[in-house]
């Protein structure tokens, strides 16, 4: 057994009975999912030939014939975030969707050097937390996005930050698609290329880290900090009910 750097080390600002040590057991689940896991497809623009949802489309249908439950957001009609009340429909069928998923794919094209207003509009009114429930929270995400010129990260890099603000898991790899006029054809079906074969990578990697940690997602997110926060809030409670 290794030699412990720091063995008679005291804890003096710790809580320790909130101080969790992970283990490999807490990680082995007993009765996995066996239902198809279910994916959230959110694009980024409302043209009648929008690039960011054919390329959508064409990750759903990997996506489906890998086994994956589907559902593809229309965000047509969504209104802007906090300009109507949380009970408009668009609103509350983005956020049963959410709550449905176990992972998302989000992708938007560039514009102005960023994501669009849509996207991020989406992306804004899926709350932090619902309640006990935190929509997002430990759930998979891709992100990807389409450029009318060369390539750009732009967009997938503030989607990232996003990803972690909502506490999902988002996997290492991302496309992004340069000059995304050519590479759909007639049909609107994408062309064989090097970004094709990324889409298809994207989607095989999103669907594994999916079937990974959709049974883990809460414990692999739980936090010795919110454990505390919660303890010291019931005490407070206890101590104002006692009064």
């Amino acid at each position: 057994m290794a030699e412990l750097l720091f063995p008679e080390t005291t804890f003096p600002a710790l809580a320790a009975d909130l101080f969790e040590v992970p283990t490999q057991e807490r990680l082995a689940v007993l009765s996995p999912s066996r239902h198809r896991p279910r994916i959230l497809m959110l694009y980024g623009s409302l043209r009648e030939r929008s690039f960011s949802r054919l390329l959508t489309f064409e990750a759903a249908r990997l996506l489906e014939a890998m086994g994956g439950e589907v559902r593809i957001f229309d965000p047509a009609g969504l209104p802007l975030p906090d300009g109507a009340p949380e009970g408009h429909p668009k609103v509350q069928e983005l956020r049963n969707l959410a709550a449905w998923s176990e992972g998302m794919v989000w992708t938007s094209p560039e514009r102005h050097g960023a994501m669009t207003g849509i996207m991020k509009a989406q992306i804004d009114w899926i709350p932090l937390s619902v309640g006990a429930v935190r929509p997002t929270q430990g759930k998979t995400l891709a992100v990807m996005e389409v450029s009318g010129g060369s390539q750009s990260f732009n967009a997938v890099n503030q989607m990232r930050v996003l990803g972690r603000w909502m506490r999902m898991l988002t996997i290492p790899n991302q496309s992004s698609v340069a000059k995304a006029f050519a590479e759909f054809d007639e049909h609107d079906r994408m062309k064989p290329s090097a970004f094709y074969d990324r889409l298809v990578d994207v989607m095989e990697e999103l669907f594994k880290f999916t079937l990974l940690t959709r049974d883990l997602g809460p414990y692999l997110v739980d936090r010795y900090s919110e454990r505390k926060e919660s303890a010291e809030a019931l005490s407070k409670r206890v101590n104002q009910r006692a009064i």
